[in-house]
């Protein structure tokens, strides 16, 4: 099913998932602009004002195109404390909450919420969480949620001057 036309806002577990905004940007920068996202995720680093445009212009013109959908992940609507995603194309779903949000399960609930959203309401069958071996926090997040690993070879990357090894975790449809 495809993306509704209308801003995607998703409430419950105490938060509120949003789409971003151009009143983003600098929220952006203190949240993306730090080495542990920079190392487990394709943004830029430095992550400064102009990579935040950018990447909002990205967020922007694949939603218009119906392939993702980026929301920031807040508990009062208003001050982004990091991001949830989904890949529509690949059913694949991300996050990243920065550093001084951390330790409170922000990326599980965001995650929840979204998982369901995927299922009941874009009527995705699977959605795939794509985890790095080392990756202990993100793991207890899928484990967490009731994902599981899949038998699916490991997606080999080169990125940013390192390799690594994506393994597949799957969440299917009640």
């Amino acid at each position: 099913m495809p993306l509704p036309v209308s801003p995607v806002r998703l409430t419950g577990r105490d938060l509120v998932l949003r789409e971003w905004e151009s009143a983003d940007l600098s929220a952006m920068v203190s949240l993306f602009d730090e080495p542990d996202i920079a190392d487990r995720t394709p943004l830029r680093s430095p992550f400064d004002l102009d990579a935040a445009r950018e990447y909002l212009e990205m967020i922007d013109r694949t939603r218009a195109e119906g392939q993702r959908l980026h929301l920031a992940i807040t508990t009062d609507g208003r001050k982004p404390l990091g991001e949830v995603l989904l890949n529509l194309s690949r059913g694949t779903m991300g996050y990243a909450v920065g550093t001084a949000h951390r330790g409170q399960r922000l990326a599980l609930r965001a995650a929840q919420l979204l998982t369901d959203y995927a299922h009941q309401v874009l009527e995705l069958p699977r959605v795939l969480l794509e985890i790095e071996d080392d990756n202990v926090p993100s793991i207890a997040v899928a484990r967490a949620l009731g994902f599981h690993p899949t038998n699916d070879e490991p997606e080999q990357v080169q990125e940013k001057g390192r390799a690594f090894s994506l393994h597949a975790w799957a969440h299917y449809a009640p």
